[in-house]
């Protein structure tokens, strides 16, 4: 009996998913965009990997303008401008989904009354920061940084209005909206990195704001497919506490993987130096934490099988995933860190990330499966 009766119950749980409250039945339309949304901002890491690592990064020597007179690249600036310049256009991709995904996503949540207000708020931002702009330029200050903070602050006003109001998958549309506040705060850190002539520091923390918005927008994904409502462990507690060190062994990796990649020899630009830590001893140093992971993630991955733990098959694809890296760390380090490898290396590093966060995502389930 058990073994009749429990799987009834899950059908029966999976059947009736419409009827749980905060439900909301998201359209095939919210379901591609938000799949969009992901595939972009992974693209993006690499576009703007191929900025860094063929010395594009001041192939536009302004910001926002390519150039001081015009807004594309020019024929002088060559194959470096239209790197950088693709790059930037890239960044508008990316910020047209993520604005398109917020709305939808509430519109499909509350109808047109938070769909309307979110507008409102746009409309505001974008006449505040013109009224900054207009201020600022006369008075020689920064005009277009000034405005572009000011368009930022508009954004997180309207994320936190929206959120604080929202009813129904208030989850999604904080992800939404962090991805769509994170795209815009990207474009201004970018400017500021140009500004600054690739401050090495900065660009790290590009790299890694870009990564962080790859794991919210896969966290968007699995949430949206999951059912609404309370959640429960589904892991034993030493597992989801092995789970979440591993995830501080990831976070150190990739720590240590920018700061060896800020002090390597891909710059960004020809005429950009770098001044601080040694490389060849960073390097050492970010392989001990990729060690001490892979390590974790293959005993988090047996066990996972052997006790048929609901994160599973995505501990499969972490395994995978970081097995890789570690052979393309070893294989760049040895071959003098060839472009195309550290490309890949960071490509990797945020789709390792993505998975790792839909693994903790795994660790637990909806409530009502046991109550079913």
């Amino acid at each position: 009996m058990p073994e009749t009766t429990t799987p009834r119950a899950t059908d029966a749980t999976s059947r009736d998913a419409h009827s749980v409250p905060g439900h909301v039945p998201f359209s095939r339309t919210i379901r591609v965009l938000a799949w969009l949304s992901f595939l972009t901002e992974v693209i993006i890491i690499g576009t703007g990997g191929a900025v860094r690592l063929t010395g594009s990064g001041l192939g536009c020597s302004e910001w926002p303008l390519c150039t001081p007179d015009s807004l594309v690249p020019t024929p002088e600036q060559g194959i470096h401008g239209v790197i950088e310049f693709g790059n930037r256009t890239m960044t508008g991709v990316v910020g047209l989904l993520a604005v398109a995904v917020v709305l939808y996503v509430l519109q499909a949540v509350g109808g047109k009354r938070p769909l309307n207000t979110a507008l409102w708020f746009a409309a505001g931002g974008l006449v505040a920061a013109g009224a900054v702009y207009a201020i600022a330029s006369p008075l020689n200050l920064p005009a277009f940084p000034a405005a572009s903070a000011t368009l930022l602050l508009v954004c997180i006003a309207a994320a936190v209005f929206s959120i604080r109001t929202t009813t129904r998958r208030r989850d999604l549309v904080a992800l939404a909206w962090i991805t769509a506040v994170g795209v815009v705060a990207q474009a201004f850190v970018g400017g500021i990195t140009v500004l600054t002539g690739l401050n090495p520091f900065i660009v790290g923390f590009h790299y890694t704001s870009s990564l962080l918005l790859v794991c919210a927008t896969a966290a968007f994904l699995v949430r949206m497919y999951a059912t609404p409502g309370p959640r429960e462990r589904a892991v034993p507690i030493w597992f989801a506490v092995l789970s979440h060190v591993t995830g501080l062994a990831l976070a150190m990796t990739i720590l240590f993987g920018v700061l060896t990649t800020a002090s390597g020899p891909h710059s960004g630009d020809a005429d950009v130096l770098r001044h601080g830590f040694d490389a060849t001893v960073l390097a050492h140093v970010h392989s001990w934490p990729g060690y001490i992971l892979a390590g974790l993630v293959t005993v988090l991955t047996i066990s996972a099988w052997v006790l048929r733990l609901e994160p599973r098959c995505w501990l499969l694809v972490l395994v995978i995933a970081i097995a890789v890296q570690v052979g393309v760390g070893v294989w760049q380090a040895r071959d003098g860190l060839p472009p195309l490898l550290v490309g890949v290396h960071m490509v990797l590093a945020s789709l390792s990330a993505a998975a790792y966060t839909v693994v903790v995502l795994r660790l637990k389930r909806p409530a009502a499966v046991d109550a079913a």
